[in-house]
């Protein structure tokens, strides 16, 4: 499948603010979005006024961009949230949210998302004892995560979930420390979303 190669902090810049995509760094001096907060490009800082179909666009591709998905699969999770029941934008949050990538970054065993992605692909984790190397899996409530317990032992794991010691998890998540082990309790609601995107523009979006 193909993937974004490219310096990741020109999406920040290019969508007015950080989506921490870059780990440690986006909380760094270092962080592009902060040092030039305007648009990537000869034309950044020129003056523009974006349209309706614009700010439908860039709270799109700001949620993309976020949870690292490209716009087939997005698309796709639209769909499938359409069909829910509840308010579409917040059914598309709550499947994205329950990526076992985004999963694996909410619980503090990786830095950003990408780098949850592939821990994924490398075979670290078990979802009700069983290896998932899928990290567009999405996980239901009763499901169980785990670290291997031979990846327990990684200096990437340990100094992972140090430096993460700080991050809660949210609400939807029962995460035991001392196990290393997560049980999905519930579906994520928009309150456990910190995501500053409005999800009304995208259904407008696609509703065209």
């Amino acid at each position: 499948m193909a993937r974004y190669t490219d310096a990741v902090c020109r999406l920040c810049r290019r969508e007015g603010q950080k989506l921490f995509l870059k780990g440690d760094r986006c909380y760094t001096e270092k962080c592009a979005a902060g040092r030039r907060p305007y648009p990537p490009g000869q034309h950044g800082q020129g003056r523009t006024k974006a349209s309706e179909y614009g700010s439908q666009l860039r709270e799109k591709q700001k949620a993309k961009r976020y949870y690292g998905v490209l716009e087939s699969q997005f698309r796709s999770y639209f769909d499938v949230a359409s069909k829910r029941k509840g308010k579409t934008g917040e059914n598309l949050l709550a499947i994205l949210e329950t990526r076992l990538d985004n999963t694996v970054y909410r619980l503090g065993f990786a830095m950003s998302r990408a780098e949850a992605r592939q821990l994924v692909l490398h075979g670290h984790f078990l979802v009700n004892g069983r290896k998932v190397n899928i990290p567009s899996f999405l996980v239901k409530p009763g499901m169980i995560i785990s670290l291997k317990e031979k990846s327990r032992s990684l200096d990437k794991f340990k100094s992972a979930i140090e430096a993460n010691a700080f991050r809660n998890p949210p609400r939807w998540l029962d995460y035991d420390a001392t196990s290393l082990t997560a049980k999905v309790t519930s579906t994520p609601t928009r309150e456990d979303i910190d995501l500053p995107v409005e999800e009304q523009l995208i259904v407008e979006l696609y509703s065209k």
